[in-house]
């Protein structure tokens, strides 16, 4: 018996089963059926027709009929008249009382009979309508899901070592397991070491893997098969949110985590912050006797967990990141967001870590560039920083070198600041007088206006413009270097991914977090966007 020709009642209780089957809307199946039976009519009476079918909700019955617009004339419709469709409003008087200019009469025609063409091309026309509603259900209802963590169960596995899970588990009309979705799990984002398969499987050594598992979605993409969803074991907002649900303060937000880097499966360092100064953010984060931290462990298959205090001051917050290596001494640099960490030479191993694991972490967590030094090679360095000090001050002042030495001795490290400090600072050097510092200031400002003027006419010859050649949030070198290759207006820096930027100056040059500030001041000069609205 085919389904469009069972008893009515019975045709009721099919569509509401295969609603709930693809967890689609009955009305979806309805019309779905409708639009075949209308097909099927149309094949019968005429596609010239226009022929619509109607299912009675509440008992099944099938009403097929032709739709007729009612006009006034064939004249008054000009070139639209379409006999077929249309009728006079004394032709209309046959299917209607009282028809009016505008109305839309219907004329009722037989139930179709289905045969077996009939019967495969409603088959395919149901199938297509529920196959697009099942495709955008689950598109609407994972979409907003995206950086949520979700229980999953293994499906199988795929070439290349993918997994897919399914999501959103349910029993259906069977009571067999069934999934609102599947996720597709990339071998990149499974954490190394640990087995993904479906409990029935094992992987020829007598271990059945992991059936059960929690993934954080990724995203969730558009296709022609339906929907993709990607989701993830690896991504540092995976950890983070298994700690929202393992740390009760980090949910209600008396905690916050400020930044999470990963080496999954190995090494983590998340750093994190009390709204109120009396909490211990990391005690609470830990737990008691580690029992809160543990579960996030289990979790990422062992994965090791440093826990480190938030600092808003930076060279606390890279001497924190730096555990468990104790810091002897910490330059940073704020313009290029560079900071050297200076450990004795017995540190020094464990600062930098397995293949630079631990710096690498703390750099990534921070958004510093770190290099770690002992203290016998920050000596050397600051050495040879004396000695090149020395020559530029030299240089550019067209001193002998007791002068130069003496004003780094003093704390001067740029032409800049002997430009512009105050004359009664020089003055008060031992042995210097004001006609020596006036000295000293005029040909230091000379000095920094011949650089200037030599920058602008290079930056002007390789046709750089002078709103890009005056940012002021990135040094000079690093502008030639952007007009060498090709950003030549801040508009064309604006206008740059924070990827883009880090590409084109390289990593160690710019780290992405100052090259997301960069970019951003750059486009609230060139568009006039607060950094808020942005």
């Amino acid at each position: 018996m085919s389904f469009v020709s069972m008893p009515r009642q019975d045709l009721l209780l099919e569509i509401e089963s295969l609603a709930r089957k693809k967890l689609i809307d009955r009305e979806i199946v309805f019309e779905g059926l409708e639009a075949a039976i209308a097909k099927i009519a149309k094949h019968k009476y005429g596609e010239e027709f226009n022929i619509a079918a109607k299912i009675d909700r509440k008992d099944g019955t099938i009403h097929v009929k032709r739709l007729f617009t009612v006009i006034e004339s064939p004249e008054s419709a000009g070139d639209e008249y379409d006999p077929h469709t249309m009728l006079t409003v004394a032709q209309a008087k046959k299917y209607s009382s009282n028809p009016s200019v505008g109305d839309v009469v219907e004329d009722a025609l037989p139930e179709p009979e289905f045969g077996r063409m009939a019967f495969q091309m409603a088959k395919q026309i149901i199938a297509t309508r529920v196959r697009d509603a099942s495709k955008e259900r689950e598109y609407e209802e994972y979409k907003d899901k995206i950086g949520e963590i979700l229980n999953a169960k293994v499906i199988r596995s795929e070439f290349g070592n993918n997994v897919v899970v399914g999501i959103g588990e349910y029993r259906d009309s069977e009571n067999k397991p069934a999934y609102r979705a599947e996720g597709y799990l990339k071998s990149s984002e499974i954490i190394p070491g640990e087995i993904l398969k479906p409990s029935s499987q094992d992987d020829g050594h007598g271990s059945k893997g992991v059936n059960d598992t929690r993934v954080l979605v990724l995203d969730v993409v558009r296709s022609n098969t339906g929907p993709q969803i990607f989701v993830t074991r690896t991504h540092p907002l995976f950890m983070e949110k298994l700690f929202v649900q393992s740390v009760p303060e980090i949910y209600e937000g008396l905690i916050k985590i400020k930044s999470v880097a990963r080496d999954p499966g190995s090494h983590a360092k998340i750093a994190v912050e009390a709204t109120d100064p009396s909490l211990d953010a990391v005690g609470m984060t830990v737990g008691m006797k580690g029992s809160r931290i543990q579960e996030v462990i289990n979790e990422c298959h062992g994965e090791k967990i440093d826990v480190i205090p938030y600092s808003e001051d930076p060279a606390a917050y890279i001497v924190n990141a730096m555990q468990p290596a104790k810091v002897a001494k910490i330059i940073v640099d704020e313009d290029t967001h560079k900071a050297v960490v200076v450990v004795s030479e017995e540190e020094q191993s464990k600062a930098i870590g397995r293949r630079g694991q631990n710096v690498r972490l703390a750099s990534q967590l921070t958004g510093w560039h770190i290099d770690v030094v002992n203290e016998a090679q920050e000596q050397e360095n600051r050495a040879k920083e004396f000695k090149e000090k020395t020559e530029l001050f030299i240089g550019a002042l067209d001193v002998d070198e007791m002068i130069a030495q003496l004003l780094i001795t003093e704390g001067f490290r740029s032409v800049e600041e002997i430009a512009f400090v105050e004359l009664s600072e020089l003055e008060s050097i031992e042995g210097f007088n004001t006609e020596l510092a006036t000295e000293l200031q005029t040909r230091a400002k000379a000095y920094l206006n011949k650089i200037e003027t030599d920058y602008l006419d290079a930056g002007h010859a390789i046709g750089m413009t002078d709103d890009l050649l005056t940012f002021d949030f990135i040094k000079r070198p690093t502008i030639m270097k952007l007009g060498q290759a090709g950003i030549k207006t801040l508009t064309d820096l604006a206008d740059l991914s924070t990827d883009e930027l880090v590409e084109i100056l390289g990593e160690d040059t710019m780290s992405y977090r100052l090259a997301g500030r960069v970019i951003m001041k750059a486009r609230e000069l060139a568009y006039n966007i607060a950094q808020d609205q942005e």
